[in-house]
């Protein structure tokens, strides 16, 4: 294997599939990228068994391939080289069969490499009939759901985000059990085959950071155990979570005792301030009462002090509530919103807390409150 590479191409491609690198080296070669060099080009590929990420580099202008072949390089080592070498051009070359020289005009790296046989059987497979999804929605998608997903692996089902596709709905809802993030979109296709799948939180979340904003579509290629991701030279397949997803809907309250419209900006400052004096900043508790047409936040800590925050909103009523929530969950929820007005509907002081969006009716968040009496 050699060729001639521009430094940023490689770079930014290595960068990407990097985040598929084992870190626990359970399977040492897995702590690998395997270079792939035809002439049409070079792919590269790393995976953790959890995910797996391959790029193509087409060659175009930016590389010159002067010799076919494959090779597995330590991705630790080959990531560092490339970003610290200055040159705008780098040489790469597999001397006997296990051998890298990777090399510029006054700089040179000898490495050794590992078999490409010891690399394990890796199936990217396409379905006939993915899905289609333009980029830039399905990175809201993981934006404005991921971040309310549980964290706790006892319950596995509820580290994932949940997808239901029916026709042209595709329905995602995210929840700890303690909030829910739901988003509904229409589809620009209908799909003949209904699913509901839960792929894990933080391999989309992976997948959305090493996506460019745009609205080219993304294609989901869904299969029993697991989904494959292509948009443009990049594949990143995930594995599924097992399991039944909890029907959420009948979370979601049909009626209101009370609806309040404000700013997400203004309110999210003032329960970051007021969540200050709390003592524990993972139950970070707050109370919200509302007076007249004036919103009063409200926290207390023995050990600290307290505070007091007051605030003018719109209320379709003349009902006032009281009620407590934890203010990280919220302050959460209201960053998830991408216009500046919210709508947040109470119930009663036990009952969850609805938000919703004044421009974007697709977008639910959902906080259970806290008893504090």
């Amino acid at each position: 294997m050699k060729l001639k590479i521009r430094k940023d191409i490689l770079s930014e491609g290595l960068n990407k599939v990097s985040k598929a690198i084992s870190t626990k080296n359970l399977v040492p070669v897995l702590a690998g990228i395997k270079f792939d060099l035809t002439k049409e080009g070079l792919t590269l590929t790393a995976s953790d068994n959890d995910i797996t990420i391959q790029n193509f580099i087409e060659v175009k202008d930016n590389m010159t391939v002067e010799k076919e072949g494959s090779i597995i390089i330590q991705g630790k080592y080959v990531l560092d080289i490339v970003r610290k070498l200055p040159d705008e051009f780098i040489n790469i070359e597999v001397i006997d069969d296990l051998k890298i020289l990777i090399y510029t005009e006054n700089s040179e790296f000898n490495l050794n490499g590992i078999n490409k046989n010891e690399y394990p059987t890796i199936t990217l497979d396409k379905s006939k009939n993915p899905v289609y999804i333009p980029n830039h929605i399905f990175k809201d998608i993981v934006t404005e759901t991921a971040f309310a997903s549980s964290t706790d692996e006892s319950r596995p089902v509820l580290t994932g985000i949940n997808f239901k596709i029916n026709g042209n709905l595709l329905e995602c809802n995210s929840t700890d059990s303690y909030r829910l993030a739901r988003k509904l979109l229409t589809l620009d296709q209908t799909v003949e085959e209904s699913y509901n799948i839960v792929i894990p939180s933080r391999n989309l979340v992976e997948f959305s950071k090493i996506i460019p904003d745009s609205d080219q579509n993304i294609e989901l290629h869904i299969f029993n155990n697991k989904i494959l991701f292509q948009y443009d030279h990049l594949l990143f397949q995930s594995r599924l979570i097992n399991g039944t997803y909890p029907n959420t809907a009948n979370l979601l309250p049909e009626e209101s005792l009370l609806t309040i419209t404000t700013t997400v900006t203004e309110l999210y400052n003032v329960i970051d301030r007021a969540s200050i004096l709390t003592s524990d900043k993972e139950k970070n508790i707050v109370t919200l009462e509302t007076d007249q047409n004036r919103l009063l936040i409200k926290s207390s800590s023995l050990e600290i002090g307290r505070v007091e925050e007051k605030m003018t909103v719109e209320k379709n009523n003349e009902e006032n509530i009281r009620i407590s929530f934890v203010a990280r969950y919220m302050m959460e929820a209201l960053k998830s919103f991408p216009s500046d007005k919210v709508e947040i509907s109470f119930v009663g002081e036990i009952k969850p807390i609805i938000l919703r969006s004044k421009e974007d009716p697709t977008l639910t968040q959902l906080v259970l409150p806290i008893r504090t009496y």
